[in-house]
Formats: C-alpha cells, structure tokens, sequence
C-alpha cells in the first residue's frame, strides 16, 4: 500500500541477461531461507521488500495519545458490565419517573392470594420518587399461612448475578413499614432453591424511611443468581434503592475487577467517555446529563438511554468515568452533549444554560477543593483535581443545523475560562478546513474490511498544520465482522498502520464499541464480549496489543516493495520496554492477502553491532480460516502466538501466513534477556 506497488523484472533481451538478473531477484527476497523465521519448506507464491531506515535522522517521535479506548453505554457495556452493580433497576425507576413505573426485572415470590406488588411516588429523594410497595397478605400464623420462606421480590439482576463461594457482597436498600419488619434477605440460585447467603433482618422502628446495610458472604458459586427480599409477616412494607455491590472491586472504586483488567492490559493513553449517542440521545430529554450523574448514588435520577433502549441508574457517572481514566493511567476525554440529539436541537440563541452546565464540569474535575463544584468532588473521595485536558463537543452532528451555532458558543467559552483544555470539533477537515476555529477534529470509519484496510492512507495528504485528527471511532462492521472476526482485526491492524504513518496528521485513535455483554448485541463486532462471570477478547482486541508499545514511541522510515502490495503494509518503531528496560526495534506487517509471501527485511542506519543476535521475538495473529472467532469455548482461538527468533541480522528472510499480522520485536541495546509468552501473557495482572 506505501512505497512501490510493482516490481520491475528484468527485461533483457539475452536469454543469459534475463536468468542472471532474475538470480539476483531471488537472492533479494530470500525465497529459500533458513526455518527460523524463514521459508524453508514454504511455497511463497508473493515476495515483498521492506527496506528500514533507523537513523534518527529519518525517524520521528510519535504522540504519547496515539492509541487508547472509548468506552460508550451501549450493549450493557457499563450497567450490568463495567460497573460492578449487581441490581438491575435498583430504584424502580426504568419506566420513567412516571406512576405507575416498571419495576422490571423485579419479580414477585408468591400469588395473587399472598403478596400484592405495586409502586407509588413516595420515595424520601425528590429526584427519584418511585418506591416499591409490598402488602403481604399472609402470615406465619393464624389461618392464611405464608408459604415456606415468605413471599416478596426478588431481582435477577444483569441475565444473572455471578455469586462466588467465599466471596462478599455489600447489600444496601431503603425501608419503611407502620409495622416492626422482619425480613429474609439472601442470595440464590436462579430458581430460588440453592441457598448461597441468608441474613436476618429484623427492625421494631422504620416508620420513616430507613437505611439497612447487609454484608452477605456466598456460601456457594453460580453465575445466574439472585437477590430475594422476602417475608412472613402479614403488613406492609416499602422499599426503594436495592444496591448489591462485590467487596472486591477494583480498589474499592465500583469497577468489575476481571474487566477493568483487560482494559488496563491494553495500556491506554486516553479513554474517551461516556459516548456517542449515548451522549446526545434519541430526544434531549435523554441525553446524559452530568449533573444528574454525581453524588450519593441513591440520589441519582438515572435516566432512559433511549438510543440503545435501556434504562441506567447511572451509578457509572461522571466522576466515575474520570476516576476510571485514573486508575487506568489514560487522559480522559469528556464528550458532552452541546443542545443537540437525534431529533430535536437547541437554538444557539438559549444554549447559554447548557454552555454554564459544562463549565460547571469542567469545575467539578479541575477546580480546587474549596470551588464550589471541586468541594462536591471533594465530598465523593477526590480532594485532587482529575487532569482533564481534552473535551469533546457533541458527537456526530457536524451537519446539524445548530451545530456550528452552539459549538462557538461552547469553545469561547471554555477558551476563556480553560485555555489550556483541548477542544475537539466534530466536523472532519482531512481534505477540507475547518471553518471554526478547534484543537482536534472528530474522524469516524465503520465499513466492511476492504473499505477499512484501503483507508490507511486516508491522512497521506491530510493538513500537518492545523488540527490534528481524533479517529474516535473505528471498525470493521457488517458481514465482515461476524462478532468479532480475524478478517477484522487484520483490516483494523491495516488501518493502524496507517495511523502510525502519518501520526504528525493523527493523534488520537480508539476502537468502537469497547464491550458487548453476551445478552445484548445491540452493535456488532465488538472489542470485550462477557457475560456475569466470564469476559474474552475479540480478534479486534488481541490486534490492539500489538500497537499499545506506539504511544510516545519512535517512528522509523520504511518502506514496502511488493509485486502485490495492495495486500501488504508495514510500519517499523523503536520502543523501551518498561519492565526490562531494553529497547527494541519493531516491525508490523499485515498480509491482507491470502497468499503466503516471503519478505525480506534489510535495516539500515542502526549503530554498529546495536541489533542484538538474543532477545527478539515474533508474534502473529492468524488463525486457519479468515472468518474464525473467539468465544467463551475457545475464548483464544484467535490470539497473539509468540516464538523466539533464533537468527538476528540487519537483512532478516522471514515468511508471513496468508491473512495475518506479524510483529518483530529486535533487541537493540540488552540490559535483560526477555522471555517468550502466549496471549495470556500479554495481559498483566492487577
């Protein structure tokens, strides 16, 4: 795809000419090489040419944004995903803050003849009104018995709560009753009947509404439990906000400790948050609003994300996604929504209010403890500001008619009070400037896999002045990405290439979507699929390892010869291990075709005896056939294999797989020798 796509052979009149000339060729790309890293025994039917040049004086230091993630509600990537909340509508609110509301997926243990469920508007916090009301009809004595155990509700959570032996679990709800209560709280099996957790509660004075916290210790492992809340005792009782929550998320911070690890193995320089449409919505009315996000979790409204069609409790705010960035070690970027949804807009002339509600964000991440804004984020556990330096405004709506309008209103005004802050426009200027002024402008691709690998030359010609480019989103989707395909991830891996290419126009680059929970596909493919108790990566994520090393690091003059180069693109870094402190050089092919070629790899430029004959590796993500997938059977079918490379020299032979993509790792300066690993090892531990 870069540097030369044909290959001039010898055209000599003489017989004799011609056979010497095309000796030569073959000696050039090494059609006959020894097996390591080689194509002994292999009939390469395409040869190729990578020439590198490492000299400092051809390289360029790439940015230390390149590559993070974005992480967007959608297919219960957070409520019920991510954040670690094992009740499914935990207010009663799903219907809207409406009478009567849907208590869904609450269900009622016992008949009509037992036990009467409804809900009314008299909760104790004013932004969510709806409580839950239980009459039990029967009794634990007298004529009307209860049956065995009592009657009530009991909520299955996400497609069930994952209930681990051993393992606690922090259960918070609101009650109140006329009457003294004594209630059976306990977690079980899918059908009621496995006991995993029972504790008593027992309370003579809740006539006001009343706060109960239980620590329940699983005395049994399913991954389709759930919460029961019942009783024997004839009366009524109300209940409003039912938290259960894992004691071992991670540091205590809300976030599904087995998730929140596969993100940080990715090591992401950004984490771009809370959407896409997520942020605009269908209708304004459902937009994601911050405000509404902060505080005591039970005092959160939630709301209806009406573009993905499920409610959220929204216990994943906006100070969660900012302490997610945290602990990740990634920049975080507010996308946040400027007056406009799908379907209806607000007139630039009244955006005013909306333009004070994101200052009074940007307070509440970056002002101090003692701003009005920055003491709320005090209150919540962060005295420190969160370094928030890029914020986005809007999401898709470059070609609405209010978007230009609002979108000056927005950037004077944070320019003013934050000049510092990055802003990012969602308007694309890589063939066309901008007509307002912006720090970054937005840059979407979903499309099949030819479509997508083609386009990593889009930025060739794209403007190295002005804004620079945020490909906030990219994938493969359709047919080509099945739910998670290795066509895919080599498409993808094409693209990134690119990206690293021509990273003096580039400087942010994330995969779209993040997570899919297995219950709701509401976007296909996606990078982390799950379900309560088990997650896997897609081709698509295992893909993204292999460019985690790019942030900050080197990027190296090569270039690609190939009699078939269409199918065939390659970058070439240097970067410095961080856990054994040596450098290496790297180079990435992708061999889109579905031939196996055999390439030739001569560097150039290196300091005399830099490149080490120890320590260099090969990786390669392939698989047998094209289409393969990862799943919860087989959840690394498709994953990164890593094997030493024994014969190290500045003009290497090696031989790539048809439909693949390999990365060479070459020791430069050795402090320590690095050893092999598989997919697992490419993910740390936390």
């Amino acid at each position: 795809m870069l540097g030369s796509r044909n290959i001039e052979w010898c055209e000599k009149d003489m017989d004799s000419s011609r056979s010497l000339c095309c000796i030569l060729l073959l000696v050039l790309f090494g059609i006959s090489v020894q097996y390591q890293c080689s194509a002994s025994g292999i009939d390469a039917n395409e040869t190729a040419l990578l020439l590198v040049n490492a000299s400092e004086a051809s390289a360029r230091k790439m940015p230390d944004t390149l590559f993070g993630i974005f992480f967007e509600e959608i297919n219960h990537a957070g409520a019920g995903g991510l954040w670690a909340e094992l009740i499914s509508n935990r207010g009663f609110e799903s219907g809207g803050h409406n009478f009567p509301s849907s208590i869904e997926p609450w269900s009622i243990i016992g008949d009509e003849s037992s036990v009467i469920v409804s809900t009314e508007l008299s909760s104790c916090f004013d932004r969510n009104k709806v409580a839950l009301r239980v009459q039990v009809l029967c009794d634990s004595k007298g004529a009307k018995l209860c049956p065995d155990g009592g009657v009530g509700v009991y909520n299955p959570g996400f497609w069930g709560m994952n209930i681990e032996q051993g393992k606690r679990y922090k259960l918070v709800f609101y009650v109140r009753s006329q009457e003294s209560i004594n209630l059976s709280v306990g977690l079980t099996g899918s059908n009621g009947l496995k006991k995993l957790a029972t504790v008593v509660v027992v309370a003579a004075n809740v006539s006001n509404w009343t706060k109960v916290e239980v620590l329940l210790e699983a005395e049994g492992t399913d991954p389709n439990s759930r919460l029961e809340l019942r009783s024997a005792t004839k009366g009524v009782i109300w209940f409003d906000q039912v938290s259960l929550m894992p004691m071992d998320t991670y540091k205590g911070h809300g976030f599904r400790k087995d998730l929140f690890g596969m993100l940080k193995a990715l090591k992401p320089a950004f984490i771009r948050f809370p959407g896409g449409c997520f942020v605009e919505g269908g209708w304004l009315r459902n937009a994601f609003r911050w405000k509404e996000t902060i505080g005591p979790w039970e005092e959160r409204p939630g709301h209806l994300g009406d573009v993905w069609n499920y409610w959220t409790d929204d216990g994943l705010g906006h100070f969660e996604f900012l302490q997610l960035a945290e602990d990740l070690d990634a920049l975080p970027i507010w996308v946040f929504n400027n007056g406009i949804s799908h379907n209806d807009q607000v007139d630039t002339f009244h955006v005013l209010p909306l333009v004070q509600e994101i200052l009074d964000g940007l307070e509440f991440a970056r002002g101090g403890s003692d701003s009005k804004w920055g003491s709320i984020r005090a209150a919540m556990g962060h005295p420190e500001p969160f370094d928030l330096r890029y914020v986005a405004i809007g999401n898709e709506d470059c070609d609405k008619t209010q978007y230009r309008g609002n979108y000056l209103k927005f950037y004077s005004a944070i320019k003013e009070a934050y000049p510092d802050i990055k802003i990012i426009s969602n308007c694309d200027a890589s063939a066309k400037a901008l007509d307002h002024p912006a720090d970054l402008y937005d840059f979407h691709i979903y499309d099949n896999a030819s479509t997508v690998f083609s386009l990593a030359n889009h930025f060739d010609d794209a403007p190295r002045n002005g804004p620079k480019a945020f490909i906030s989103e990219y994938a493969v989707h359709g047919n080509d990405a099945g739910k998670g395909s290795l066509l895919a991830a080599l498409a993808e891996a094409g693209f990134l290439i690119g990206v690293e290419k021509n990273s003096d126009a580039v400087e942010m680059a994330s995969y779209a979507p993040l997570f899919a929970n297995n219950n709701d596909w509401m976007w296909k493919a996606d990078a982390i699929v799950f379900t309560s108790s088990q997650a896997y990566g897609t081709p698509s994520y295992w893909m993204q390892h292999l460019f985690k090393e790019s942030n900050g690091a080197t990027l190296l003059s090569s270039t690609l010869q190939a009699n078939s180069s269409d199918s065939l693109i390659a970058s070439a870094i240097t970067w410095r291990n961080e856990i054994d402190d040596n450098e290496y050089l790297r180079i990435k092919v992708v061999n889109f075709g579905s031939s196996t070629v055999a390439l030739k790899i001569s560097i150039s430029g290196l300091e005399q005896n830099s490149l080490q004959s120890f320590g260099a590796t090969k990786t390669t993500l392939t698989s047998t056939n094209v289409m393969d997938e990862n799943s919860f059977e087989d959840p690394k079918k498709v994953s990164p294999v890593e094997t030493l490379v024994k014969q190290v020299s500045e003009n290497m032979d090696v031989v790539l797989s048809p439909y693949s993509f390999t990365s060479f790792d070459l020791l430069r300066k050795s402090i320590s020798i690095r050893t092999t690993t598989t997919a697992s090892g490419l993910e740390s531990s936390f």
